[in-house]
């Protein structure tokens, strides 16, 4: 039987697949419009899950922060060793007292502190007295420490019985460090314990910068200068230490540390928002970090929340102005002397005027460390360079690492050149001869 396909049969078929489309279409459309909650959602497996946060004990999270604001791992741990695991070795102005290495505090139980109890760490922060009933020496700050709140400490306990235990026993100390009875005489007539009481006439963020910056942070203990039995004078707190530490690999050089206090030779021209940057950063537009300052602010300060940091700040800039250094005059023949080597070694980064530049070098003019009653790290900087250790923040505006000098300059034109700078652009600091930078060599 034959099929013929008229027009009209053509027409009505064409016509009835059109219809058939239209409507399958719009049910595409239409599925396509549904609101996502009319789908019901493949039921997730276990193995589609997110793995659970792993819960931190907020002790433990408060301890951690509080071992940073204290710098614990800087002191405990040995060039290329285990954190907290000690070693670390500490050097006195007398070198014929030997060397004093830092201790294990990782919770090892036979060379750590793995034993102790939190009161056998608490009487340690506070009164120097170690597990055993041995006396410590104050290259552990427990002057400092002694004003840490017992809840403080708590948490820092907590904080190290979580860390990596390591079994590692640090060298024995020099002979003189040997013997502990001296250390109840010295600590009869330099050592007061007690906590932080706050100050009611100051604000409540006065007070926390004064217990991080005496309690954990230990400023004094750098920032301070010692007598002959190695004790922080009180009577001139702040204005600037001296202590050993390494200026290039292999070598150890004393560095002065800077005067913290308002004095001209200070941080007087230094604002509050200064202090805090510098802080928090290593930077600000009066100074960049260099030498031991790296430690303190790479693995502590930088690590503050920057409350803690403005607290601090408020607190340093309260500190009165103390400790000037003494001043000089410089014949013509010495100024000019100097002024040349300025121009041939320094002006191109720091200026003519002393300010320094943007991101190429800070000033000269007004520097707490050009100024420093003792020239170890004005000197240190000039041979051996100023350079921002690894890991260390890199704001915007920091300024670039300062070269060595040591090769381009004697030990006489070193010594003519600080002199210029402590006496030009109103800044005073006394006399640095060659046999001071020979020292520092």
């Amino acid at each position: 039987m034959k099929y013929r396909i008229t027009r009209s049969t053509l027409a009505f078929t064409l016509a009835a697949l059109g219809a058939v489309m239209a409507v399958s279409f719009a049910d595409f459309a239409q599925s396509q419009d549904a609101p996502a909650a009319d789908v019901a959602p493949a039921e997730a497996t276990p193995a589609d899950a997110p793995p659970p946060a792993p819960t931190v004990d907020p002790l433990v999270a408060k301890g951690e922060y509080l071992a940073r604001a204290g710098n614990c791992v800087s002191c405990h741990t040995r060039h290329g060793g285990e954190p907290f695991a000690g070693g670390l070795a500490f050097q006195t102005p007398y070198s014929f007292l030997g060397e004093i290495h830092s201790t294990n505090i990782t919770p090892d139980p036979e060379t750590g502190i793995g034993t102790w109890t939190e009161a056998d760490f608490i009487r340690a922060m506070h009164t120097g007295v170690a597990a055993d009933g041995s006396k410590l020496f104050p290259a552990f700050p427990y002057t400092a420490f002694t004003l840490v709140g017992e809840d403080d400490l708590k948490a820092i306990y907590a904080y190290l019985k979580t860390v990596a235990p390591v079994k590692y026993t640090p060298p024995g100390n020099g002979i003189a460090f040997m013997m502990r009875w001296p250390m109840t005489f010295w600590n009869a007539l330099f050592f007061k314990e007690g906590r932080y009481q706050p100050d009611t006439k100051q604000t409540e963020e006065w007070n926390r910068g004064a217990y991080l910056v005496e309690g954990l942070g230990h400023c004094s203990a750098c920032h301070t200068p010692r007598n002959l039995l190695l004790a922080e004078r009180q009577d001139v707190k702040y204005t600037g230490g001296t202590q050993p530490d390494v200026v290039a690999e292999g070598k150890v050089r004393t560095w002065s540390a800077a005067n913290l206090t308002q004095a001209k030779s200070g941080l007087g021209g230094w604002s509050q928002d200064n202090i805090a940057k510098y802080l928090k950063s290593g930077h600000s537009p009066k100074a960049g970090i260099f030498g031991p300052m790296n430690e303190v602010i790479i693995n502590s300060l930088q690590h503050l929340t920057p409350e803690d940091a403005k607290a601090m700040s408020v607190y340093i800039k309260s500190l009165p102005a103390m400790g000037e250094s003494p001043t000089q005059t410089l014949t013509a023949e010495q100024k000019t002397a100097g002024e040349a080597l300025y121009k041939t070694h320094c002006e191109e980064c720091h200026n003519s005027s002393g300010r320094g530049a943007f991101l190429k070098a800070p000033p000269v003019a007004g520097s707490a460390i050009v100024q420093a009653t003792h020239p170890a790290s004005l000197i240190n900087s000039i041979l051996y360079g100023a350079k921002v250790g690894v890991g260390s923040p890199n704001p915007f505006g920091a300024w670039e690492d300062m070269p060595s000098f040591a090769g381009k300059m004697t030990d006489d034109e070193i010594a003519k050149l600080a002199n210029f700078l402590r006496t030009n652009w109103d800044n005073v600091g006394g006399p640095v001869t060659a046999a001071d930078v020979a020292k520092q060599r």
